[in-house]
């Protein structure tokens, strides 16, 4: 099947596994990345190999007619910000590879809630493209269990594994799944996590804040220490009886801070003064 492929590298492997199942690549529409959370690196070089043509402003009904001119059969999407119209009566399929289990969790970036409330199974969805986001018909869903032990970083990574064998089942067979494709129903937003969210609750304890950091990884947390805030990206720390109050930096051992929290101490060993989008692709102290 000719296909033109929209996102990042998020769900990258939902690309790949089209291509390792024979489908033919047309296009790639991307956006523009940060280089810092954000990443289209990948899939322009598999463009690129491809020798296909990259656009990164948003797709265009246009563009889509243009697509099933060129004998284009479904428009895949994966991590593309912009919301895609124009495609029914016009291409006969156009999906979008979801990181949650829909219909709960549908908006930007769900990874980080489901980590803040502790959810024990993760996963990622297909769906029809429908006008509003996330709550097209269902394709299929892929399904894992997550650990104390996972992270932002693996999770996202098991996403992107998940992505891959969800694209791979659907290419056998796209017709079948189309016509059997189930209605979601009532289901749930996130809105992306605010910066309130980030910010580290010393007073809440060892277990919240490390959790907190867990939860955000490479996206960092907030600490706001003698007045200033530290933007973190990794932490260790543990439970304690003290007498200090929480939110005090008590030691500095080559650029990692320990902080008192309510009932220990937390290790900030990865931070920076500046927040994210202040710096280059360079890293943290």
């Amino acid at each position: 099947m000719r296909f033109a492929f929209a996102g990042i590298d998020m769900l990258a492997p939902a690309f790949e596994a089209l291509l390792q199942c024979g489908w033919t690549p047309h296009k790639l529409f991307t956006r523009p990345c940060d280089g810092l959370v954000d990443f289209n690196d990948r899939v322009i070089t598999i463009a690129r190999q491809c020798a296909i043509p990259v656009q990164d402003t948003r797709i265009t009904p246009a563009e889509i007619a243009a697509l099933a001119d060129d004998g284009v059969a479904c428009l895949v999407v994966a991590g593309y910000k912009w919301r895609v119209t124009g495609w029914e009566g016009v291409v006969p399929y156009a999906f979008n590879i979801h990181p949650s289990l829909l219909p709960e969790a549908r908006g930007p970036f769900p990874v980080i809630r489901a980590l803040l409330e502790g959810r024990r199974e993760w996963g990622v969805s297909a769906h029809k493209l429908a006008h509003d986001f996330d709550a097209g018909d269902i394709l299929g869903r892929e399904r894992f269990p997550v650990a104390d032990s996972d992270t932002l970083d693996s999770v996202m990574i098991r996403c992107q594994f998940a992505a891959g064998r969800l694209a791979a089942r659907l290419a056998q067979d796209l017709p079948a799944h189309w016509h059997t494709a189930e209605a979601q129903g009532p289901g749930s937003y996130w809105q992306r996590p605010s910066d309130a969210d980030r910010r580290l609750r010393f007073e809440a304890g060892t277990r919240a804040v490390l959790a907190t950091v867990r939860a955000f990884g490479r996206v960092e947390t907030i600490a706001r220490l003698d007045g200033h805030d530290y933007h973190v990206a990794a932490a260790c720390g543990w439970q304690e009886a003290h007498t200090l109050p929480p939110g005090l930096v008590v030691h500095d051992h080559g650029g990692h801070l320990t902080v008192t929290t309510r009932d220990g101490f937390v290790v900030l060993t990865r931070w920076n003064p500046l927040p994210l989008h202040q710096r280059g692709r360079q890293g943290s102290a």
